[in-house]
Order: C-alpha cells, then structure tokens, then sequence
C-alpha cells in the first residue's frame, strides 16, 4: 500500500505492506513523484505492486492538498487500484494519546478539528494539552502563554507522517470521491466574493 500526505509544508510519503514500513520519504508537495519512485526502487517494488493507496485529504495548504490529492487521482487511475482518505489532522492526533493537532492556516490562523480555521488566541484550551503540528511550532509561544505545551520543533510528532495514514485508512473505494478537507474557501474564492 502506498500512503502520502502533502498537505503541510512536510510532505510525506511511505511505502506499507501487511503493516510493515517498507519506507518513508519527507519532502515537499513538489517533490512528491520523485519520492515515490525512489521509495519503490529502494523496496525493490514495482508500481503494478501496489495495491491500494491512502491519501492525505488535509485540511492545509490548498495547493499542496491538491497536489495529493491529482497525485492520487492519476496513480489510482493507472494502476486501477482504490484508495481511501484520512484527515491531516486524525493523522497527527493519532501520533500520542491526548494530543491537540494544529495546522498552520497562514494569515494568522491554524486549522483544528472540524476542520475549521481559527485564530491561534482564540482557542480555549486546558492548561497542560500537548499541542502539535505546524500550527504549534508556529505559534509556539502563544500557545505556551496559554498554558499549554509544544514539544520541541525537531519532535517527530510534529509532522504527518504517511505511515500514520494506513492505519487510519478504514473505507476503500473509487480515489475519484475522495474529497479535500479544506476548512476554509480557498483564497481566489474569498477574493471574487
């Protein structure tokens, strides 16, 4: 199974079969076919192996989110094979139990669950809630002033990683329907509005 997520500014991407991490790749969006054919050629697999993708369906940069989800799109359609899409977001609070998952929104904002778009000082959370991802590094001090706490930026938890997506992946089918988690219009909407 193939699993990618290129919704933040880590793009990731991991090569799973029968549960087992055959490889994973952090890159960017752009990047995303190269780190696929090196994570197959480093597997010693072929394309015509893989059997199912999973995909990040975000929510996160609009264009980046769209680049995963062509990517899946294309590949799907080539190989014949379904695909399921998990949130960005699931991804991430999946990494440890009690975690709070933020992805940086740009103009001020982090997406959270729902998912929506809000403005990191209006968030009413618990003192001491772990918070991570993109949105918490980049708020770092923020989010401590509030109480909580941001592991360190380097942390691992931080990112999506695409192995997080196979597990999580529970409804396969048509790679067609699976939908984007945008949790705001995207920019060019906003501006003709």
């Amino acid at each position: 199974m193939l699993a990618f997520d290129t919704a933040t500014d880590v793009a990731t991407s991991a090569l799973v079969a029968d549960g087992r991490v055959l490889g994973e790749r952090s890159g960017t969006a752009r990047g995303l076919l190269d780190d696929v054919h090196s994570l197959l050629a480093v597997a010693g697999t072929t394309q015509d192996e893989i059997g199912a993708l999973v995909v990040g369906t975000g929510p996160g940069s609009f264009t980046s989110t769209r680049i995963g989800l062509a990517f899946a799109r294309g590949l799907a359609l080539g190989l014949g094979v379904p695909g399921a899409g998990v949130s960005t977001l699931d991804a991430l609070a999946s990494t440890r139990d009690g975690v709070f998952p933020l992805v940086d929104a740009r103009r001020g904002e982090v997406f959270v669950e729902g998912p929506r778009a809000v403005s990191p000082d209006d968030l009413e959370l618990p003192s001491g809630v772990v918070c991570i991802g993109s949105g918490a590094i980049r708020y770092r001090a923020t989010l401590e002033d509030a109480g909580c706490l941001v592991p360190p930026d380097d942390d691992a938890v931080h990112v999506a990683h695409a192995r997080l997506h196979v597990a999580l992946a529970t409804s396969f089918g048509p790679v067609d329907a699976i939908e984007p988690l945008y949790g705001r219009a995207p920019d060019a909407e906003a501006k003709r509005a």
